[in-house]
């Protein structure tokens, strides 16, 4: 899933998101094309939130190996593009300079954490509180800020990071347990983008994913060989259609990060703000009318408390967004 560019308001989510272009290294400028940023963006995130239904028709492929495939396939589709974009020298810059590896490094055990945990939920059944950790990842984002950049947050944020920590309580009450699921979710990924947007204007979307990828490809190949030794792999025993899904993981994983890129380079970050929420809304709505999960009353409760955390977030985003609309506005006709 999905990474954010500030840590002080709700935008989120995706492993390309806040990337300035640099001189060099960087990605290059792109015209600010609004529908073809929308069309972008859209199309990542309702991938995303579909994503539940690829893992369903994947099992009885257990999480470990179905993130491991991910992870496999993900390099080849990767060393794909980077041969057809004539990239490898960019890759091989990227790899050297500890500035960028490093930090890509930590984001790939991030994501790792965040693959696992989201897999496992969904197959085993608790695909609503997967798409809880997704709402809640914009308020634990708001915290990154306040703990590690030290940033002042507004009153609606003081408000809604509040109320984020009543819905956890309520949460807590109506499952009989802190929803870890959730908080793991919010926390790795909140995490993940914290860590990507340190690095985020000296890499670009493709190099991004391929040392990641490369970071996890050792432990995920590692993975898929203890499985079929110890007899529980599915990729060669449940015929040839379970074998091209679980090698397609690669492509399915890559396109939405991709397509996130595009629209984070076309697209103001208030946007990409509100687009963020389709993807946990697609997720629940798949957990309810297709997985069928229940809610109980004191769930629907929680949740509610959840929606208003991020109805103050994203009214808080909207009024500074055009407050700074105004500023620079009155900056230019007072330059003219």
């Amino acid at each position: 899933m999905p990474e954010r560019t500030s840590h002080a308001a709700p935008a989120t989510t995706s492993p390309t998101a806040g990337q300035k272009p640099a001189a060099t290294t960087g990605p290059k400028p792109v015209a600010k094309d609004t529908t073809a940023g929308m069309l972008f963006g859209i199309g990542a995130y309702v991938l995303w939130g579909l994503l539940p239904l690829y893992f369903f028709i994947l099992m009885p492929a257990g999480a470990v190996e179905i993130v491991a495939n991910r992870v496999v396939w993900s390099l080849l589709f990767c060393a794909l593009l980077i041969t057809v974009t004539r990239s490898w020298s960019v890759l091989a810059a990227a790899v050297k300079d500890r500035r960028v590896f490093g930090p890509l490094a930590v984001a790939a055990f991030l994501i790792a954490i965040n693959w696992l945990t989201y897999t496992y939920g969904v197959t085993t059944g608790q695909a609503v509180e997967t798409s809880l950790g997704y709402f809640i990842n914009p308020l634990v984002s708001v915290l990154l800020g306040v703990f590690v950049l030290k940033e002042r947050l507004r009153p609606l944020q003081w408000a809604a990071v509040g109320v984020g920590f009543i819905a956890v309580g309520v949460l807590t009450y109506s499952y009989g347990k802190l929803p870890w699921i959730a908080l793991t979710l919010a926390f790795s990924f909140g995490l993940y983008g914290f860590v990507k947007n340190r690095v985020g204007s000296r890499v670009d979307a493709i190099t991004s994913l391929s040392v990641e990828t490369m970071v996890l490809a050792p432990l995920a190949a590692v993975a898929m060989v203890v499985l079929a030794v110890g007899g529980t792999a599915t990729l060669t025993t449940q015929g040839p259609g379970h074998f091209w899904l679980l090698l397609a993981s690669g492509v399915i994983t890559a396109v939405p990060l991709l397509f996130f890129g595009a629209s984070a380079r076309r697209l103001p970050m208030t946007t990409i703000g509100l687009l963020q929420y389709f993807a946990p809304v697609l997720q629940f709505l798949v957990a309810l009318l297709v997985f069928r999960e229940a809610m109980t009353v004191e769930r629907w409760i929680g949740f509610g408390v959840v929606w208003l955390a991020l109805l103050l977030l994203t009214v808080d985003m909207l009024r500074t967004a055009r407050r700074n609309s105004l500023v620079r506005r009155a900056a230019l006709r007072a330059a003219a």
